[in-house]
């Protein structure tokens, strides 16, 4: 019996080719950067490809905004989200623009969850024994068994008219619901509002100009699909606190483990970028900075907060001194008068100074950049030339502490305690507070800035 040889054809595999596309991306001084991006790349990997182009320090707060300049809202592109088709939702005669900007408060819910979810706004579906942590809470949301309620007042806009009303509302995982009567939660009386499988969750930029809302702290549903300002169900909470547990809880409900694992794994993308390609993080928290005295022949730990306070305010005068004797080598002055105006303008040149900003513009940048406690900026006081302003962000609101300059014995000096503690210029005086809480109320630990691309 002869055995003939059989010629098998295999089909041909045909590579899967992405399309590639150039995307426009904006910083908060407007400048951009053109991108050729393929179609699956997601917003973590633009942020990841910013960032190694761009070589900034990757502290994983960098993040990826969708801007609607004609109907006022702004919303984070999560980590996971495809790029490519965010953009394909826009309209064709639409200047929406991507943005990209820090966002401390992005993942803090994970790690303070006792700011995000107020006791008087979360209530249970079924009986529980005993107290519920902010911790709980946040595992009831990434649960598919349990999951708490979120209730409150807000203002809604009516359907096709401009004018508000207060409406007791309640968030489900099923959607949103607002009560016809009161507050009951009966559910002949509940009505369907809004669910958010299918839209997006926005913050309104400018409620009160753009759609007469009663309050500056709006946010809005919007079909993911593109829709006219007519599909918008617009909302507005009485503040921040309010506005920011709702829109938490929104994500929470919307993508659920998925943002835990964005948290958890800031890395893992189509773009193959791992942590080894990638600068170290440094961020300023309370437990990785000490003061040190390094004067012996061992370096020790100052433990007394009295000493530490002594030894830094000799180094910072000491260096500084150092300073304006090398300058005077050089032919520059050394006069005590001259050693003043160059300390008092040495922080022009700092990340965290922004010169002659308002109040106003103060607060949005910070905002903008996350309501997480430690984050600030120093910017030159309006109301008196001659000083400066701390503004900084604790406990979801943001506060303003005057920096005043006070003269001793023909010297210069920056004092936020009325004389107490006393600088020889702003940079020492950051410095100081980014490691010693003080007089605020938390130390300085994330600084606003902004990037050019």
């Amino acid at each position: 019996m002869s055995l003939s040889a059989r010629r098998v054809t295999l089909p041909a595999i045909t590579p899967i080719v992405l399309q590639k596309r150039v995307i426009k991306v904006y910083s908060e001084d407007e400048t951009s950067r053109a991108l050729e991006v393929p179609s699956d790349i997601t917003a973590r990997d633009v942020c990841q490809l910013l960032i190694l182009k761009n070589r900034y320090i990757d502290d994983h707060s960098w993040t990826l905004f969708e801007h609607l300049p004609h109907i006022g809202l702004e919303r984070t592109i999560e980590d996971h989200e495809l790029v490519i088709e965010v953009l394909t939702n826009w309209g064709m005669e639409e200047e929406n623009k991507l943005y990209f900007r820090k966002n401390y408060a992005k993942y803090e819910f994970f790690k303070n969850p006792m700011y995000y979810f107020p006791e008087h706004m979360v209530s249970f579906a079924t009986e529980t024994n005993g107290e519920i942590s902010p911790t709980q809470i946040l595992q009831m949301f990434l649960s598919s068994s349990t999951y708490p309620e979120i209730h409150g007042f807000l203002h809604a806009k009516e359907q096709g008219k401009k004018s508000w009303k207060k409406i007791y509302f309640l968030l489900r995982r099923s959607g949103l619901y607002f009560s016809t009567k009161g507050t009951s939660k009966e559910p002949r009386h509940l009505q369907f509002f809004s669910e958010f499988g299918n839209s997006d969750i926005y913050v309104s930029l400018a409620g009160k100009k753009k759609h007469g809302a009663p309050t500056n702290y709006g946010f809005c549903f919007k079909p993911s699909k593109a829709g006219g300002p007519r599909d918008l169900k617009m909302l507005c909470a009485e503040e921040e606190q309010s506005r920011t547990c709702w829109v938490t809880a929104i994500r929470l409900l919307k993508y659920g483990m998925q943002l835990y694992r964005n948290y958890m794994h800031p890395y893992q993308g189509r773009s193959g970028c791992s942590s080894q390609s990638v600068s170290p993080m440094r961020s300023i928290s309370e437990n990785s900075l000490v003061a040190m005295d390094f004067s012996g022949q061992k370096s020790r730990v100052i433990e007394n907060p009295t000493e530490a306070l002594s030894v830094a305010v000799e180094e910072g005068l000491a260096w500084r001194k150092k300073g304006c004797l090398r300058l005077g080598t050089h032919g520059s002055p050394t006069a005590s008068s001259q050693s003043s105006i160059t300390s008092m303008a040495i922080h022009r040149s700092q990340p965290w100074f922004h010169h002659k900003i308002s109040r106003d513009e103060a607060q949005r940048l910070i905002i903008q950049q996350g309501l997480v406690d430690g984050v600030f900026l120093v910017r030159d006081s309006q109301s008196n030339p001659k000083t400066f302003v701390l503004s900084m962000s604790h406990g979801q609101k943001i506060k303003h502490f005057q920096i005043i300059p006070v003269e001793d014995d023909g010297e210069m000096f920056h004092t936020l305690d009325d004389g107490h503690t006393r600088f020889t210029d702003l940079i020492q005086l950051v410095e100081f507070y980014q490691l010693n809480k003080g007089v605020l109320p938390c130390k300085l630990k994330h600084y606003c800035t902004r990037i050019a691309l």
